[in-house]
């Protein structure tokens, strides 16, 4: 393959292109990799269309891909090996996964786990894994289905849309709260027991504790919305907050975390440890694994289409994954 097509974004000034690059346009890497699949994430369009969190121009955007090894200087890898890339600097300080040829270092690498399609792990992709860590983490920190319902911010997004199905798979009684009103039943076909609106849980008047009612919450809004959550744990809840779509200023006080021993758990899957990285892409593809990896949770779309989409996604208007077939 001497050329291939990949979306670049040259500089702070202009709109991202779909162009050809060639072998020596890629950057330094252990691992080069065909590229089968990435997906659109709320961070892609940060970098592409609002220029942040980018490290050096030109770039490709993407923040994670799978696809086929197609050279490897590294003997963890050899050609043929089905592989997923995520987070670390991919799509923003090295070339991303907006691409029919990516090249990577070795330490970035996951061997796809058997139980999961390349096309199903970028179904998921960062979303899903960042939704598998939350609620990981939540369990480790005592969450059960036996201790009450669990909250869901955002369960239109990406994140939100995965772990409202992974939990409802698990047995727990799910609330999901969004903006979008006709949402509705697309949410209870991914399990939510229950829909409401973002409104019911923003924090407008500062009450730092209001009557218990979630055991747990995937949060990846932040915000207001954070603010209510806090007010609301029961005693010895949780909530892991992974996004700051509702803004990354939170008002709180000490007191429900001293008078209810609730927890407040950071989810990064940027610099996530490989070990903990495996680990949830393990449970991706066992007892995390969505039911719901196709159908009305996913539209695929091409790389020209991706410009819209990215546009969409930062304005609030994309439910569920869009997978880029490359």
């Amino acid at each position: 393959m001497s050329t291939f097509k990949a979306m670049v974004v040259k500089d702070e000034q202009s709109q991202p292109e779909i162009t050809q690059l060639t072998m020596e346009d890629l950057p330094e890497g252990e691992v080069t990799i065909r590229v089968a699949y990435s997906s659109v994430n709320f961070k892609d369009g940060l970098v592409a269309l609002k220029k942040r969190m980018v490290g050096s121009y030109p770039m490709v955007p993407g923040i994670d891909l799978a696809g086929t090894v197609m050279e490897s200087a590294d003997g963890r890898y050899k050609a043929g090996d089905e592989v997923i890339v995520t987070s670390y600097a991919l799509g923003t300080g090295h070339f991303g996964g907006f691409s029919e040829v990516a090249r990577v270092p070795a330490d970035w690498v996951v061997p796809l786990p058997e139980g999961l399609t390349m096309r199903e792990s970028m179904v998921l992709g960062t979303a899903g894994f960042t939704a598998a860590l939350s609620v990981l983490r939540l369990e480790e920190n005592g969450l059960a289905p036996d201790k009450g319902p669990v909250l869901v911010a955002g369960a239109t997004g990406g994140v939100g849309s995965v772990a409202v199905n992974i939990l409802a798979n698990r047995g727990y009684e799910v609330t999901a709260s969004t903006g979008k009103h006709d949402e509705e039943a697309y949410l209870k076909e991914l399990g939510a027991s229950r829909v409401i609106r973002r409104n019911d849980v923003a924090d407008e008047d500062g009450t730092p504790v209001r009557e218990e009612q979630w055991a747990g919450a995937v949060d990846p809004v932040g915000g207001k919305t954070l603010q209510y959550i806090l007010s609301t744990l029961k005693y010895g809840g949780s909530v892991a907050t992974s996004g700051l779509t509702g803004g990354i200023e939170v008002q709180t006080t000490v007191l429900p975390f001293i008078s209810r021993n609730i927890n407040w758990l950071g989810i990064d899957s940027v610099q996530c440890p490989m070990e903990r990285r495996l680990e949830a892409w393990e449970r991706l593809s066992t007892d995390y694994k969505p039911t719901v990896l196709d159908g009305d949770l996913v539209n695929e779309v091409s790389l020209e289409q991706l410009p819209e989409v990215l546009g969409a996604i930062l304005q609030g208007k994309v439910r569920g994954r869009t997978l880029v077939k490359l």
